[in-house]
């Protein structure tokens, strides 16, 4: 088996009083309930622990509790709890615990290098049996989800981005995660060569989805970490559109951060590495993503150049089946443009979120809408239109509510404060 990247919980985590009561009870459907939350899904957790997904799963239904001492040592040793917490002797990777070039665990294992197992073989020999019908099963499972099951689920993420448009993040994200986990699952038990595609490019579109949810809400680690999954999954679709995606969304994450530079680098990374085979509608989504993070690093030239090349690339047909996350029809991407000239200050901004305003069908489109009015909002303050400027600010604000953005709401806070000193 392949290893996986060693992820031991933060001491944030680890200092809340729930984990420390709970790890005190040995209560582990709690520890890995606080797990999750911190970003460990139960399949990630099944792996750095050795222990099956389902078994995981039941535990932190509180359907099975865990009470062998080995399977409480791997626990430990899988997500970095100290043994002083859960009753146990200091574990051998805790004098290292804080250098981040310690070796992953083995996915065999789930214990860092270089530690022999100190649990006697009569301990682990008892559960060996139902560990391997575990495994067969899960196995079994991911054999018979095949593309059909993958279409499944891209119909479902399909829903669930025409639900996130309107309803917006807090409302679908919890959902699209319990997925995320089912569809990693899949992936990860998938053997049969040649079927992993379908699934992974669903779990590609799944995590990229969730990421912008992620950082719509403010949860910029938990949208790191999504689009980090996404990038993982999109390479094993072999989709070079799907990957220059993922990497040019999680740039949004740096913006969000004030590192504008490697906002741009990222996403102009991300169309270089394609060598040029990305889909004309992909080209355009970056070239215009590229644009957008320079007018926030303040490269007028280069905003205004990307925004040329943005157009000049878009295909006559703006719908393209294969990309069904990219929206550039209509005036989507003159709404786009606006916010690239209103970000850097440009008077003509007005002109074309005016038009895009007038002509763009918002129906389905909450958040969008929201982002149009909050920029006008911005180009109408800077020209002295204060009134107008306040009332576009807070009908940005009603349609901000329904989606409950935290972006969003932040943005339209400081303008609206702007407009009232």
């Amino acid at each position: 088996m392949h290893e996986v990247e060693w992820s031991p919980l933060p001491p944030r985590v680890l200092e809340l009083p729930e984990m420390v009561g709970a790890c005190q009870a040995r209560d582990f459907g709690t520890v890995f309930k606080l797990a999750q939350r911190a970003g460990l899904y139960p399949s990630r957790i099944a792996r750095l622990c050795d222990m099956t997904p389902s078994r995981v799963s039941e535990v932190i239904a509180n359907k099975r509790t865990v009470t062998q001492i080995g399977v409480i040592e791997r626990i430990a040793d899988g997500i970095g709890i100290p043994g002083a917490m859960l009753g146990l002797a200091a574990r051998p990777w805790e004098a290292g615990r804080g250098d981040a070039t310690v070796a992953a665990p083995s996915a065999t294992l789930g214990q860092p290098p270089g530690r022999r197992s100190q649990t006697p073989a009569f301990e682990l020999a008892l559960p060996m049996d139902d560990e391997a019908l575990e495994l067969k099963r899960e196995l079994a499972r991911a054999s018979a989800a095949e593309g059909t099951v993958a279409r499944l689920y891209a119909m479902q993420i399909d829903t669930m981005r025409q639900m996130d448009r309107q309803m917006g993040a807090a409302t679908v994200l919890p959902q699209l995660e319990a997925q995320i986990a089912q569809m990693e699952d899949l992936l990860g038990y998938r053997t049969a060569p040649g079927g992993r595609e379908p699934m992974a490019a669903a779990l590609t579109e799944a995590a990229t989805l969730a990421g912008w949810q992620a950082l719509d809400l403010g949860q910029y680690q938990k949208a790191w970490r999504l689009h980090e999954t996404a990038k993982s999954a999109a390479r094993q679709s072999g989709s070079a559109a799907l990957l220059a995606h993922a990497m040019g969304q999680q740039a949004y994450v740096l913006l969000d951060l004030g590192e504008a530079d490697q906002a741009v680098e990222q996403v102009r990374f991300a169309r270089e590495s394609a060598g040029g085979g990305l889909p004309p509608l992909m080209e355009t989504w970056l070239f215009a993503a590229e644009a957008e993070a320079h007018a926030v690093a303040g490269h007028e030239a280069l905003c205004r150049a990307g925004m040329d090349r943005a157009e000049a690339v878009r295909p006559t047909d703006p719908a393209d089946p294969a990309l069904p996350f990219l929206f550039l029809g209509g005036s989507h991407l003159d709404r786009w443009r606006g916010n690239a000239l209103a970000t850097l200050g440009a008077d003509e901004a007005l002109e074309d979120l005016t038009a895009s305003l007038a002509s763009m069908d918002m129906s389905g489109f909450t958040r969008a809408e929201a982002g149009v009015r909050c920029d006008l909002a911005v180009v109408l303050a800077r020209r002295g239109e204060r009134e107008e400027a306040r009332r576009q600010a807070l009908r940005a604000q009603d349609l901000a509510a329904l989606t409950s953005s935290v972006r969003q709401r932040r943005r339209i806070a400081q303008v609206l404060a702007g407009v009232a000193a």
